[in-house]
């Protein structure tokens, strides 16, 4: 180099990066063909940290304050250079700075539902949503694994990797929490607690420190929420199913006034949304009626009143009360010990 090469030559006195947006993780300072001055002042800012790469190697990192650089402040790059420790030349070596702070309102989400394991429902779909906070904790490993020699590492290109590792880890999280699934809604933040703790060293692996993470929402797909919402029925009149079918007709009536005064006929009550066993419950409450009402009528002349006939069951409503009650079983809304009481009791009908 000749003496002009060097005077023209420019040299850096001032390392620092002053993080003129919100969305960088990783920024390589521009060094083109400059040097850096032996005794340059290197500003970390709060939020920062800032490592020394050479020719590949990483070297020392540096946390917040501002450092003079000479071979005492810079130990393992000395090293690699195989530097005297009086060496005051001016050197070259990559710079890379590094954004600590928390990166806050990570979106997450189920874009289809995903199936897990629930000890009551067995297979159960369901979708999830939240948001989530993280930081860089560990530059070197982050250098390392992810942003590598870039000029620029941005939240924007981390965000589908990590969007990809919560959904993997949805169905660990649930299993280690062991909270069934009609208990999640209630119990979010334990949801929240076990996702993290399963999430966590994924993300360390990165050299990313996860700070925090939400349940914003835990929902069903429609036609399994349907399914839901009858147990949910059933629970609340104590598994009677003569309650139940009760209760599905008196739901069902207004809508069957509707559809007659609308000029549609008594077919379209299954459309109307009755559910399973009511036009069956509808039957045996008009029946009983009718039974009750001749009970009651006194004989024209006035003599006792005879013993009413016994209704007769036909063979063939029983099964087809037996075939709805199967399948009430079979979606999960009754239980094998209710569907045998239920049977036991049909049958008897029959003898």
């Amino acid at each position: 180099m000749t003496l002009m090469d060097f005077i023209k030559k420019q040299f850096i006195d001032v390392l620092q990066w002053t993080e003129d947006d919100n969305g960088t993780l990783a920024w390589r300072y521009p060094m083109a063909d400059m040097e850096i001055q032996s005794g340059a002042r290197l500003v970390v800012r709060e939020s920062q940290m800032a490592m020394f790469v050479n020719e590949g190697q990483v070297a020392d990192v540096f946390g917040p304050g501002t450092y003079r650089l000479t071979t005492q402040t810079l130990p393992l790059l000395t090293n690699l250079k195989n530097w005297d420790k009086l060496f005051e030349s001016p050197f070259k070596s990559d710079v890379y700075f590094f954004s600590t702070r928390q990166q806050i309102d990570q979106k997450w989400g189920t874009p289809q539902p995903i199936t897990i394991r629930d000890k009551e429902f067995g297979a159960v779909r369901l979708r999830a949503f939240g948001n989530y906070a993280y930081r860089l904790a560990d530059p070197k490993k982050f250098h390392t694994e992810i942003s590598g020699t870039r000029e620029r590492y941005t939240v924007a290109e981390l965000d589908g990797q990590l969007r990809g590792l919560v959904m993997q880890q949805i169905s660990v999280a649930i299993a280690q929490s062991s909270i069934p699934f009609l208990d999640l809604a209630a119990n979010q933040l334990l949801f929240a607690q076990a996702l993290t703790q399963a999430l966590a060293p994924a993300m360390e692996a990165y050299g990313l420190k996860l700070e925090g993470m939400t349940v914003q929402s835990i929902s069903l797909p429609d036609e399994l929420q349907k399914v839901l919402d009858q147990k949910i029925g059933m629970g609340m009149v104590g598994g009677d199913m003569g309650k139940l079918m009760q209760y599905q007709t008196a739901q069902a009536i207004p809508k069957m006034a509707e559809g007659v005064g609308a000029g549609g006929d008594a077919g379209g009550l299954a459309g109307a949304g009755l559910g399973m066993g009511a036009g069956v419950a509808m039957g045996q409450i008009l029946a009983q009626n009718m039974q009750t009402a001749l009970q009651g009528a006194a004989p024209a002349g006035g003599g006792a009143v005879p013993a009413a006939a016994p209704v007769g069951v036909k063979p063939e409503d029983v099964m087809a009360t037996l075939e709805k009650l199967g399948e009430l079983k079979t979606k999960g809304i009754l239980t094998q010990e209710e569907f045998d009481a239920k049977k036991a009791e049909l049958l008897k009908k029959l003898v």
